[in-house]
Parts: C-alpha cells; structure tokens; sequence
C-alpha cells in the first residue's frame, strides 16, 4: 500500500507538470522496442505501471525491465509474446488501461460523480467507464466516452472540472487495474434523484451506496 501511494503521488506531480504531455486525441504510437526512446516509452511505462507490470521509475528507455513487462503483459492478455510494442499490443494496452492524460479523466469523473460516496462506490463508477471502453457500444477512447452528450451528469453541470483528490486516483488506479465492483455494469444511477424512465430498464445489478450500476 505504502508503495501504491508512492505512485499516486508521483502520478499526481506528473499532471501537474504535464511529463507526459498530449492527450487521448494524440497521435497513434508506432512500434517501440528495446533501445526505444521517448515519448511513447513513456506512455508505455505509464499504461504497464498503471495495470501493475511495470514497477520501476519511469525513464522513457526501453531497457530490458520494460521488455519484461510487456513480454508479461501480452501473455496475460494472449498477444504474442516478441516484448515490441507494435500495433497489436498498443491497441490492448488502449483497451485495457489509460495513459497520464485519460488517467486524469477518469479522476475527474470518479470526483465529480462519487464524491462522498464509500470507496468502493468510487472504484465502481471508474469501473462503468473501463466497462463502456471495452465495449463495442460506445467510443474508443475514454475521452468521447465521458463527454457523449448527456452521459455523465457532473460534465453537464460543470462539477467535472473540480479538482480531483489523492482518493479519486487510487478508485481510477483500482478501476484500471481490474477492480469492477458492478459485475460488468455498464450504466449507473441515483434511484433518488434518477428522471430517465429509460435507466430504470436496463438489468440492475448491485447497489453501492447511492448508485444503482446496471448493465
């Protein structure tokens, strides 16, 4: 856990210095591999680190601690084992986890919908996010998820751009990393609050403090 916070901290201070730079609408990375250096190792190291490959500090060198972590995560995730990034395993690592910028996103999403709610309340509306990028109903990036029209009411009235705190991290740490409270929920919802007749069709699933989450 200690070393967990570590790592929310350092997440944190990147933001604020903007390391990685760019955002979900950058450029396609292209094949990086051992000797590989700059930005899209950086990106690679945070998205490993992020899902937990990954546990050294982040250089943007592709040394041979980062063709082990790839090497682990194409075999988890059944791509070829070969330790290059190419298109295959950038396109899963995009599936799968987030870079600094969609990171921050999804903070700003967890703060802005959950706040006050418990924990893992936190953790399970990051998971509907997670959830709506692996699925084929909705965009692929996590960017045009949250701001779809109408999709989220705090991007509607604005609380999306408070700032998120240290807690917000670890539910989109926690969310990325395969946590999923809401058994594959794709939808969620305040029962008191809810004025869609349309939400209360969809299966629901668990109840987590306030929220319904639903499939």
């Amino acid at each position: 856990m200690k070393l967990f916070r570590i790592f929310v901290v350092c997440m944190i201070a990147a933001i604020g210095i903007g390391l990685f730079g760019g955002n979900s609408q950058a450029a396609a990375p292209g094949t990086v591999k051992a000797g590989s250096t700059g930005g899209d190792v950086w990106d690679l190291q945070y998205r490993l680190k992020a899902l937990g490959f990954f546990d050294r500090q982040l250089t943007g060198y592709f040394g041979t601690q980062t063709q082990g972590s790839v090497e682990s995560f194409q075999q988890t995730y059944g791509l070829q084992v070969d330790g290059v990034s190419g298109p295959q395993t950038w396109q899963a690592l995009k599936k799968y986890s987030l870079n600094q910028s969609e990171m921050d996103i999804l903070a700003r999403v967890i703060y802005s919908e959950a706040r006050g709610e418990p924990y893992e309340g936190q953790v399970a509306v990051g998971a509907v996010v997670m959830n709506r990028l692996k699925s084929d109903q909705f965009p692929d990036n996590i960017h045009d998820i949250v701001f779809q029209p109408r999709a989220f009411t705090a991007v509607d009235d604005g609380q999306y751009w408070l700032t998120p705190d240290s807690t917000s991290y670890q539910a989109a740490l926690d969310a990325v990393r395969g946590w999923d409270p809401t058994y594959g929920s794709l939808y969620y919802f305040n029962p008191d609050t809810a004025t869609s007749a349309w939400i209360w069709t969809r299966p629901q699933k668990v109840q987590i403090g306030n929220h319904i989450f639903a499939g």
